[in-house]
């Protein structure tokens, strides 16, 4: 698989301009594998020739403005595209393979009852994993998801879903959105739901954690309202997306991601059994650097990899800062734990 340069990723900055992504997904084909299809509008400001990024399974068809591409033609990971000046769509379809290594859609089995879940990560480059994408972070577009999914399933993603007549659940359109950004997490989820500020909020896990969840639930819609009221209090820029969900999710292979308007967690931070009270002030930091990111990254978001130190040093200091400021009668000493843990590591 070809790896994207910075100077590659300068050069389509410079030719393309994209608009929009509808992303059509199909999550009841079986256990290993999910249909794909993707039709991205954009602009090419000149003529010439660039690639957009897939990495199927198959590749059943490709059609820029209504002629078909040679599947054949896909080399590793790059779809190449011969453009001329002005507008196009691009249409792919193709079926992706499930991982079980946390990146593009991974799916888990629960051993406990045997219900299934799937969730997106895509940082740093894996939405080629789920569809097609010219992957980069500087390349925003607007996102429009539909996800196919089994019955007795809860679809999760970036903005407010909902559950078509015919089954189908489709997101409310985002704001532009960075790629790896891109959120969906589906399964029959345990979810704890509230409004705050005339949004909706949600927590949500898989079942088997149910009273495990809720035991805390108050715990963390307490964090996660302070959180977002003290961050409109340091901010001038309102909140950017239509909700705020948590989902807790199983074999994350990270400690969390700041997808916009869904958060992902692994779901350790759901407390089986007694905890410490520096534990639960880790949780409660995560939540609080997460919801940093909604601005400082998913607002405004860093245009090569080279500023990831920056959105991440930002969004751990506002979250220790922050959880001191907004949370001081939950947790003491949050910069003693700062201290301790980040400063000397910094």
């Amino acid at each position: 698989m070809s790896v994207l340069t910075r100077d590659e990723a300068q050069t389509r900055a410079q030719l393309l301009d994209v608009h929009h992504y509808a992303v059509d997904l199909d999550l009841t084909d079986g256990d290993e594998t999910f249909g794909s299809t993707s039709r991205i509008r954009f602009t090419a400001r000149a003529a010439g020739s660039t690639f957009v990024e897939l990495k199927p399974d198959t590749l059943h068809s490709a059609t820029l403005d209504g002629a078909p591409l040679d599947p054949a033609a896909l080399t590793g990971n790059r779809l190449p595209l011969d453009l001329t000046e002005g507008e196009h769509e691009l249409t792919v379809t193709a079926t992706m393979r499930y991982s079980h290594t946390g990146e593009g859609m991974h799916r888990f089995l629960d051993p406990t009852d045997g219900e299934s879940y799937v969730y997106t990560q895509l940082f740093m480059e894996d939405v080629q994993r789920v569809f097609a994408a010219f992957d980069q972070p500087d390349l925003k577009a607007v996102f429009d998801i539909a996800v196919t999914a089994p019955e007795g399933w809860t679809v999760l993603s970036n903005g407010i879903t909902e559950r078509q007549e015919d089954g189908r659940w489709t997101a409310a359109t985002t704001p532009p959105l960075s790629t790896y950004f891109v959120c969906v997490a589906a399964g029959p989820w345990h979810s704890v739901r509230t409004e705050h500020a005339g949004l909706p909020f949600g927590i949500h896990c898989r079942r088997s954690l149910a009273p495990h969840l809720d035991a805390d639930a108050d715990e963390i819609i307490a964090v996660t309202k302070a959180c977002y009221d003290r961050f409109h209090e340091k901010f001038d820029e309102p909140y950017p997306f239509d909700s705020y969900d948590q989902a807790f999710v199983p074999e994350f292979n990270a400690g969390a991601m700041e997808n916009p308007g869904l958060v992902t967690f692994r779901d350790e931070f759901v407390f089986r059994s007694a905890v410490t009270a520096t534990e639960r002030m880790t949780r409660a930091m995560v939540i609080a650097h997460e919801m940093a990111h909604m601005w400082f990254g998913d607002l405004v978001t860093l245009r090569w990899w080279d500023d990831i130190w920056l959105n991440e040093s930002f969004a751990e200091y506002m979250g220790y800062q922050t959880v001191n400021e907004a949370c001081s009668d939950l947790f003491a000493d949050t910069w003693i734990d700062f201290g301790v843990a980040r400063k000397a590591w910094g």
